[in-house]
């Protein structure tokens, strides 16, 4: 009869490491942002931090309201794509 509680105790031993490895792996993979895709030159941007900094740099330069990057449109996108481009 020990046996077969020996065995779940292993069982539920196991189940609990693996789960908190589990939990720690998925804490590990933090989203840094979402890809954009410029059509105007043909690739793509992580919309990160570094993003949205030359995003509001954009906005204060060209004097306009912050909208989202998303609600933007077509032609305002392009001018930040282009805007982009060209700084270093």
């Amino acid at each position: 009869m020990k046996i077969p509680f020996r065995n779940l105790n292993l069982f539920v031993l196991g189940v609990v490491f693996t789960s908190a490895t589990m939990l720690a792996g998925c804490s590990a993979r933090v989203s840094t942002g979402y890809r954009v895709h410029d059509g105007y030159y043909n690739d793509d941007h992580v919309w990160d931090n570094n993003e949205v900094g030359f995003y509001g740099r954009w906005e204060g330069e060209t004097h306009r309201k912050h909208v989202d990057f998303r609600r933007r449109n077509a032609n305002e996108q392009k001018e930040y794509w282009t805007w982009r481009h060209n700084q270093h």
